[in-house]
């Protein structure tokens, strides 16, 4: 009779937690993103807001934005917010997001060191820049994770008319990391990098490093975000995630973005379109 009764007990309290709110699981998203945006403080800065706002908690998976986007055809995220046009391009033709919006954007900068080997701040051309350097076999540091930025140099190579694949030796260092990480061994290596400027502002370890290159149209830098499609895979959660999604482009959501500085420097300018694009 008593362990009925203590069984009974115990099932009731399971089905009291159960329905009480005050024990309810916390509402989150998880969000597929650059580690741009999470190593330059935005995401430190923005994500209390929206969580104040909706009671939404958002996870963030900081990886390359190539990355970022197999994360979303996996469903393994509820929206993917990165900086690669012609691969959000191709994640939509897929079907795999239901609309994408412009959000923000920035702009890449050539750093490297002061002595700059290759001279290529005398020339405000990107592309002539990376012609010099190549051509100098000076030091140069690649991401090489299918980031948004490495698309970028790869595409910045290209333009410059320099088959990397060919031209690449023991000067050019693919290391399949981050942007910190990318900064980092330049300024150990006294070597090249294209970086976004967000993540430069708030990089603490520049040493010899300064910027060289910046302001070339080329180096437009656009950021975008997606929904995932709940229609391929119905775990994503749909509500949660379009409500961040309209946060991100909305005036609250933008002036966040813009209100964020290091040193009184706006890291990252909004421009949201409400648009699909």
């Amino acid at each position: 009779m008593l362990k009925r009764i203590v069984s009974g007990l115990i099932a009731l309290g399971v089905a009291l937690a159960a329905a009480s709110p005050g024990v309810a699981q916390s509402r989150f998203i998880t969000v597929a993103s650059t580690t741009s945006t999470e190593q330059s403080g935005l995401f430190g800065h923005l994500l209390g807001a929206f969580t104040a706002k909706t009671g939404i908690e958002v996870r963030v998976v900081a990886v390359g934005t190539g990355q970022a986007l197999d994360i979303g055809r996996r469903g393994d995220a509820d929206v993917v917010f990165v900086h690669d046009r012609a691969a959000e391009d191709a994640f939509m033709a897929e079907g795999q997001g239901v609309k994408r919006f412009d959000v923000m954007y920035n702009d890449f900068i050539v750093v490297g060191p002061k002595q700059d080997p290759a001279k290529a701040a005398q020339d405000p051309d990107v592309l002539d820049a990376f012609r010099k350097i190549a051509a100098a076999k000076a030091a140069f540091v690649s991401r090489g994770d299918r980031s948004g930025t490495h698309a970028a140099e790869l595409r910045t190579w290209k333009e410059a008319g320099v088959d990397i694949a060919a031209a690449k030796d023991s000067w050019y260092r693919e290391i399949g990391q981050g942007m910190g990480p990318a900064l980092n061994m330049a300024a150990a290596i006294g070597g090249y990098v294209l970086a976004d400027r967000g993540t430069w502002l708030s990089f603490k370890n520049r040493q010899d490093l300064t910027i060289l290159v910046e302001g070339d149209r080329r180096l437009f830098n656009q950021y975008g975000a997606m929904l995932v499609n709940p229609q391929k895979h119905p775990n994503v959660k749909a509500q949660d995630g379009q409500a961040f999604v309209d946060w991100l482009i909305s005036p609250d959501g933008q002036g966040a973005i813009a209100s964020y500085r290091i040193e009184g420097q706006q890291l990252f300018f909004p421009n949201a379109s409400t648009e699909r694009s």
